[in-house]
């Protein structure tokens, strides 16, 4: 061949990294690896071993240590014995050990590449442009938030030791994630990587100590999903960060459910990209390219969903094939392929499946006809379109370089089709009018929204989902929260739960009796009967029936939630105009004021001092969250590129918040003022003991403007209520404060959909201490974070 043929053709040649020092390293270690505790690998108490493969070719890599609980154990005490001194360590100490650690990946930026690149099966312009410089962007990043943790965090302290279990898809970069704001923050860690992909957390490690970073602190653990589990269930690991498949995330809500473990959870996506008539449409093609068939598709944030307007599906659909056709897939190490292996013949098999599933269900395939190599775990850029919302492959997730594609007619639609989803991670969004880009942005479900762009991360910009995909943010000062405690919450107390006083016969007394009131419920703006038209005394200290309220059932919080739902205008409706509200309810509170802590007084048998001192907090409280409604505001990253991410706060949705028995005024508006001020609409269950001073509340609120639905009063057993709330599909968060039994149970029947939970473990709660019960702390529970990318320029 001449060079004019070659220019003729524009045909590419392989162009392979060298695999030397990779091979070389593993040769060191001869190809075996022990665990990495207290600062040295170690081999596993039992001796037991697993081979890890090359997904290009099917070779064996390695043989590493299956963890068992005593390597656990081992770990976890590592972890902990260095996590008091690391802790203490100054920021700026802290900051610099993580300096280092970014300029040790930076210098072997191309061994750790190349090793990722073997062991995941991605290609290495990936692994050495993308995942590992952002791995040093976090490490950096984090650095800063190491030095002004004093300042920036002053009422937080480090959760402790926290366990960390890594997807295979991006092993490395999620190592990074995971480690670097925990270490900045004074935490421990104790980290298994996925089964597949270990060996760049262990040539992590080993670099890491070479940098100086104090044995224990860093501990890795290699082994399948049994070391996994023995990581969550450790009694002496204070945070779980998870993440990997839905699946396997509600296994681990379950299984530290009343655990009093921190919890995060980064999980599966079925995520949109939707295209407009007046989008760039080369530009989006492209966009496609990086969002379905970057890293074989094998993304958790993935746009696997095409959502066309319909004007131009067809000259879309013809582009991005003939698109597909430039794709080369190839092996891992030549840096002019586009697309690599899959990570395990399994996974290929499963892809496989899905794709004949699609098809028996009416999609119609296009698969580019290019080369591809032999043996290993390779599947070619894959469309499927026609395809119907509820197939299989349209809600899904398959983990592969497929790309699903349906029509939309109007922005509406494209909406409703985006949410018709149980995941809500991520969506791109593409189009040439701002105006319509960021509406819809705004709209949709997801924790991530990229404006004409696909895949932008940054270590100073939040990433996580809704819904199933999780919950929790990596990433920036959202994400520094999550390796954090309130101090104010440190040393609390068991709650000691009232004696209910029993009903006193009175004997002779001839006096007129009080007129009988039985207080209903308050659903949907209206009193309401209870649906099993039973009731519940309410006996004052003295053994006197002072009222009876509503003993409500799961009938009763189906139809609050209902009319929540039916309330939705609340969550859009301006901060100025639900501060006004707020205020208005303490206004007409304060002119109550008098009668409400009788009320108080007559349930609790507390003085009258007392009494009337929970009804001023209260109202001081709902001007708090007066106050906080329109200035609890966003942040604009910047991260590095040109454009923005807009960090917008939004409303859980409908929330359920079982309110603590004691204190009953107080601790009712501490828990629904917040969730109202941030746009929620809430189902409360007011304290079981003392529930009157809820009932009387709702005459308040029938003359405060409070819209109809937006805030719903079931009385009845907390922890009955409780456990229909959790196990709502239609309930986005349950905040519950009494018993240690109530927030196990609400924990662990969250896992339908992975509701938000905030719960105390049956620890008191000074509800006076605005520290402890009021402010930011209340309110960063209260909304989810989206972050919404918007790139400036052509």
């Amino acid at each position: 061949m001449t060079v004019a043929t070659y220019f003729d053709e524009m045909s590419y040649g392989p162009a392979p990294e060298a695999d030397t020092e990779a091979r070389d390293w593993l040769a060191r270690h001869k190809s075996s690896f022990g665990h990495f505790i207290n600062g040295a690998f170690v081999p596993s108490t039992s001796g037991k071993t697993f081979d890890t493969f090359e997904p290009a070719t099917g070779k064996t890599l390695a043989k590493l240590a299956v963890g068992d609980k005593a390597d656990v154990d081992k770990a976890v005490s590592a972890a902990r014995k260095a996590q008091v001194s690391w802790a203490r360590l100054p920021g700026h100490l802290r900051a610099r050990h993580l300096y280092a650690l970014a300029r040790t990946i930076q210098r072997h930026a191309r061994l750790i590449a190349v090793v990722e690149a073997i062991d995941n099966g991605k290609p290495i312009r990936e692994t050495r442009d993308i995942d590992v410089p952002l791995a040093a962007r976090h490490f950096y990043h984090h650095a800063g938030w190491a030095q002004i943790q004093d300042t920036e965090f002053a009422d937080h302290v480090p959760v402790g030791v926290v366990g960390q279990i890594i997807p295979w898809n991006f092993p490395f970069l999620m190592l990074a994630w995971k480690i670097a704001p925990a270490l900045a923050l004074g935490n421990t860690v104790v980290l298994k990587p996925a089964e597949f992909t270990s060996l760049t957390a262990l040539l992590f490690a080993e670099l890491a100590a070479a940098a100086g970073l104090p044995a224990g602190v860093l501990n890795i653990v290699t082994g399948e999903g049994e070391t996994g589990a023995l990581i969550v269930d450790h009694g002496d690991i204070d945070k779980i960060a998870f993440t990997g498949s839905t699946e396997v995330g509600r296994v681990i809500r379950e299984r530290t459910a009343g655990s009093g473990k921190s919890l995060t959870l980064e999980l599966g996506g079925k995520s949109p990209f939707i295209v407009f008539d007046d989008a760039d449409i080369d530009g989006a093609v492209e966009g496609v390219v990086d969002a379905i068939w970057f890293n074989q598709g094998q993304v958790c944030c993935a746009g696997s969903r095409l959502l066309v307007q319909e004007g131009i599906a067809r000259l879309f659909h013809d582009r991005l094939k003939r698109r597909m056709q430039t794709l080369r897939v190839g092996l891992p190490l030549d840096k002019s392929i586009d697309m690599g292996a899959i990570v395990a013949p399994v996974q290929l098999s499963r892809i496989e499946a899905l794709v004949k599933k699609g098809l028996a269900e009416g999609a119609e395939l296009h698969q580019a006809q290019i080369e591809m190599p032999k043996g290993g775990s390779f599947y070619p850029p894959t469309l499927l379109s026609g395809v119907q919302p509820t197939s299989i492959v349209a809600t899904e997730e398959i983990f592969g370089p497929v790309a699903v594609s349906m029509t939309f007619r109007t922005p509406e639609e494209a909406v409703q089709l985006a949410n018709h989803s149980r995941y809500g991670l991520s969506a791109s969004v593409w189009s040439e009018t701002i105006g319509l880009a960021l509406n819809v942005a705004a709209k949709l479900a997801a924790g991530v929204v990229w404006v004409n762009a696909t895949n932008l991360f940054d270590a100073a910009v939040g990433f996580g989902g809704k819904r199933e995909s999780g919950f929790g943010r990596e990433g920036g000062r959202e994400g520094c929260y999550e390796y954090l405690k309130p101090k104010a919450w440190i040393g609390r107390k068991a709650r000691v739960l009232p004696n209910l006083p029993e009903l006193k016969p009175v004997v002779g007394d001839f006096s007129a009796p009080a007129i009988d009131r039985t207080t209903k419920l308050f659903i949907g703006g209206k009193q309401a009967r209870p649906d099993g038209n039973y009731s519940r005394a309410v006996i004052s200290p003295k053994g006197k029936v002072i009222g009876e309220v509503g003993d409500g059932n799961r009938k009763d919080i189906r139809n609050a939630v209902v009319a929540a739902q039916a309330a939705s205008a609340w969550s859009s409706a301006t901060t100025h105009n639900r501060a006004q509200i707020l205020y208005y309810i303490a206004e007409n509170l304060s002119g109550r004021a008098d009668e409400f802590a009788a009320r108080i007084a007559a349930m609790t048998g507390s003085s009258a001092a007392a009494a009337r001192a929970e009804v001023d907090a209260s109202i001081a409280r709902l001007f708090t969250y007066g106050a906080w409604a329109d200035k609890f505001e966003g942040a604009v990253h910047a991260p590095p590129l040109r454009g923005v991410a807009l960090a917008m706060p939004e409303p859980l949705g409908v929330a359920g918040a079982v309110c603590p028995p004691e204190a009953p005024l107080l601790g009712f508006v501490s828990l629904v003022a917040p969730l109202v001020a941030m746009g929620n609409r809430v189902v409360a269950v007011p304290s079981e003991a003392y529930p009157l001073a809820a009932t009387d509340f709702y005459s308040i609120l029938e003359t405060s403007d409070v819209p109809a639905g937006v805030i719903n009063i079931v009385t009845g057993s907390a922890i009955e209520l409780a456990k229909t709330l959790a196990a709502h599909n239609d309930v986005d968060a349950v905040w519950a404060f009494g018993s240690d039994e109530l927030s196990a149970t609400v924990e662990k029947l969250s896992v339908g959909n992975l509701k938000r939970t905030f719960v105390d473990y049956g620890k008191a709660t000074d509800w006076n201490d605005r520290a402890a019960a009021e402010g930011t702390l209340f309110l960063r529970r209260a909304v989810d974070v989206k972050n919404i990318w918007i790139p400036y320029g052509e």
